[in-house]
């Protein structure tokens, strides 16, 4: 038996009775004596503690000692050493020897502590700690993704309050326990579990042993959330800019509004800031980017700037108002100083805003109403590809409604006037009004809708010497769209299917009229496809309304899982027939001259498991000659593993093939690459070949990227990134880039998203 020394103690010490139990039983038992430690008289909300040990003895009220497997317990927290010393009234504990602290899921172990566990304040020497990270929505429910536990060791630990540690030359890690990869070696780390951000002072990132990185302070989120701090810097190298450096600083401002400001030392232009602010509040939303290099050393010492605001405003009475504001400072700006094909490729800046209002008629029905102004800045990037600048729109203002069973049929209304503005051709007004009442009629497999309706379209057009005059324009518009739907049960590939069969028949007429008297403001010809080849004008814009006298065709078969009611493959067959000859054109634009369009078929959806089809073709059928024809199929068995195989071409302008895809190689290791190759022209417009090493918490990318910029103008890019889990990323983000040009790319599912990683030093 144990000897248990307590004086003055009259607490009941049941270990003894229960050992004298087990005697009985004839047993032999290692019991370890237990106190229960009330609170102190004058602290009515401190918490009971448990006290065990091979040896315990002590003071009543005042202090126990325990020698041997201590351990001390209270709800949230405990201590355990070889030995400890515990002060009642003052709540402190001093314990030597193999010590280790709980604090709820953060453990600290070390060779001394002093600690208090009334104001969670103290100090441990040599501590090996981990710290718990379970990043939580505002919801308070995990994110989708999950994070592995933070760990290091220090000199000493300071106890500063309740989430609230500090640490003199420590090192910090998220990788798992043996896993030293890498870490931050700092002179003194602080971490705030209570703010969700740590700190590290004189630090260094080492990574395999070697460090890459060092800063005199470095700020981090502990659960990934927003926080203000210097962001990893971005490295990079462009063919026009050379070697580059970006040193972003996030500036988290409010819950609800942010700033990040980014200069960039581009090697052979010189240093450009960039800026951009977040906003959001319960009745308006936006952000707006400022970029500006004042002295490019390329382009002889000129400055470059641009500017970009989107802003959504709630306003009273319904109304909602928008900008959307776009300017630089020159035609090739995206080409010399962008790294992303989707924005080199912008050769039109709209700058618009906008005020609109939709809402319910008393009587049933809806209504909108918007107000709208546009100009454009457009570039002329290629000199051997010139655009004509669009025309202003100021203003335009639309109305629609839709009445539904108004005396036994739908009514609907558009409506709309727009002031076109140009500096070099013909400018004026144009007011539409295009009234029609429909008669839908459905039962459970057919439907037939007649509809009928008058567009009147005036204009009033300004001086001009193309002798362009005001003009009127009435035409009424008849249509009958009809179906059926036929069903059977079946299988395809092994799985119980509904397959349909739907006929449909589309008939319009339009009387001719001749409208060459009308100048062209915004209208084009519509692209022939399974969405315009049932609709009343082959033309995408008011200037101009076909004369018809034609009726479409079309048939389409959809395959259903009968299990889930999912569509699993679709496809389809439509063509359109011509009674009369084609009077109405747009300038420029030949005569049709054939009695029927082309021929459409189309395909898409599940082929088998994990197969993906998508393809379309456009058969002239007057010259036996294929207009139009792409395909492309998408294997992606798991998410991370995914090929894509596409050919598109259309007669004598373009044949591309295209191939990309992300596909593990080896384990941990990935291969990501893209080429779109133009037969026509021999040669690639776009290409793409990266590797990335995920080293479970750390992830490592290297991308090159090449691609067309104008006709005789390309650009390549370098990204290589190393991404240390819930730390930091070093280098530049190719993430844009890769989801943009490789369909079905996805990240490793357990890191968070860019956007997740805001705040974070990335």
């Amino acid at each position: 038996m144990h000897k248990l020394k307590l004086q003055g103690i009259s607490l009941a010490v049941l270990c003894a009775l229960a050992g004298a139990a087990a005697a009985q039983e004839g047993l032999r038992l290692k019991l370890q004596p237990t106190l229960v430690l009330l609170p102190p008289a004058q602290r009515d909300d401190a918490l009971p503690v448990f006290l065990e040990a091979d040896r315990l003895r002590g003071h009543a009220e005042k202090e126990t000692e325990a020698e041997g497997a201590a351990q001390l317990r209270r709800r949230g927290q405990a201590v355990f050493a070889d030995w400890m010393r515990y002060e009642q009234p003052t709540e402190e504990v001093s314990a030597k020897g193999n010590v280790r602290i709980e604090q709820g899921a953060d453990v600290v172990e070390g060779t001394e502590l002093s600690y208090n566990l009334a104001t969670e304040r103290g100090f441990m020497l040599a501590p090996d700690f981990t710290l718990h990270r379970a990043p939580q929505t505002p919801t308070g429910q995990k994110r989708a993704f999950e994070t592995s536990d933070a760990r290091g060791s220090a000199e000493r630990m300071l106890f500063e309050g309740p989430g609230l540690y500090r640490a003199r030359r420590a090192s910090y890690t998220t990788c798992g326990p043996g896993d030293e990869d890498w870490y931050v070696r700092a002179g003194e780390l602080a971490i705030d579990k209570t703010r969700d951000v740590g700190t590290a002072r004189d630090a260094s990132i080492v990574f395999m042993g070697t460090p890459i990185f060092y800063s005199p302070y470095l700020s981090f989120s502990l659960q990934q959330e927003r926080k203000s701090g210097f962001l990893t810097p971005h490295y990079g190298n462009t063919s026009k800019g050379g070697a580059e450096v970006t040193v972003p600083y996030y500036w988290n401002i409010a819950p609800n509004y942010d700033a990040t400001i980014s200069p960039r030392v581009i090697s052979r232009r010189g240093v450009q800031v960039a800026t951009e602010f977040r906003y959001l509040t319960p009745s308006f939303l936006g952000e707006a980017n400022v970029q500006f290099l004042p002295d490019d050393r390329v382009a002889n010492g000129e400055e470059r700037h641009a500017y970009f605001l989107r802003h959504t405003q709630n306003l009273p009475r319904g109304w909602t108002g928008r900008l959307n504001l776009n300017r630089v400072s020159d035609d090739t700006y995206f080409t010399d100083l962008s790294t992303r094909v989707a924005v080199t490729s912008q050769i039109l800046l709209p700058n618009e805003g906008a005020l609109w209002r939709s809402g319910n008629w008393a009587g049933g029905g809806t209504y909108g109403f918007s107000a709208f102004a546009q100009k454009w800045q457009t570039l002329q990037a290629d000199p051997l590809a010139p655009v004509t600048p669009p025309y202003d729109r100021l203003p335009q203002l639309t109305l629609t409604a839709l009445r539904p069973d108004l005396m036994n049929a739908d009514f609907d209304l558009q409506a709309q006037y727009t002031g076109f503005d140009h500096v070099s051709l013909v400018t004026g007004g144009r007011l539409v009004a295009y009234p029609s009442l429909s008669v839908p009629l459905r039962t459970a497999y057919a439907w037939f809708t007649p509809k009928a309706g008058v567009n009147f379209t005036k204009y009033v057009i300004d001086p001009n010497k193309d002798g362009f005059r005001d003009s009127t324009r009435t035409l009424p518009v008849v249509s009958a769209d009809a179906g059926l739907v036929f069903e059977r049960t079946g299988a395809l590939g092994g799985v119980p299917i509904i397959q349909t069969l739907e006929p449909r028949l589309y008939y319009v007429y339009i009387p001719y009229k001749d409208q060459n008297g009308i100048p062209n403001f915004d209208t084009g010809q519509q692209d022939i496809n399974f969405a315009t080849i049932y609709s009343e004008n082959q033309f995408a814009g008011w200037d101009r309304i076909n004369d018809a006298n034609q009726i479409t065709l079309g048939v389409s078969t959809r395959f259903i899982s009968s299990e889930s009611g999912s569509e699993r493959l679709r496809a389809g067959v439509a063509q359109r027939f011509y009674f009369s000859t084609q009077q109405v054109t747009l300038p420029g634009v030949p005569v049709r001259t054939s009695s029927s369009s082309d021929l459409l078929g189309a395909v898409s959806g599940l082929l088998a498991p994990h197969w993906f089809v998508d393809a379309g073709l456009q058969y002239s059928t007057d010259f036996s000659q294929v207009q139009r024809f792409n395909a492309g199929t998408r294997y992606q068995p798991a998410p991370g593993k995914v090929v894509n195989l596409s050919y598109r071409e259309t007669v004598n302008s373009i044949r591309q093939t295209d191939v990309s895809g992300q596909w593990p190689i080896r384990p941990g290791w990935t291969a990501l690459g893209r080429w779109n190759y133009s037969l026509l022209d021999s040669r690639s417009l776009e290409t793409l070949a990266g590797l990335e090493y995920n080293g479970d918490c750390w992830v490592l990318r290297v991308v090159a990227h090449r691609f067309t910029t104008a006709t005789q103008q390309e650009t390549t890019t370098f990204f290589v990134q190393l991404e240390l889990n819930g730390v930091s990323r070093i280098g530049s983000n190719p993430m844009e880039t890769l989801r943009r040009s490789i369909g079905g790319f996805v990240r490793d599912p357990r890191a968070p998203t860019p956007q997740e990683l805001r705040g974070l030093l990335n």
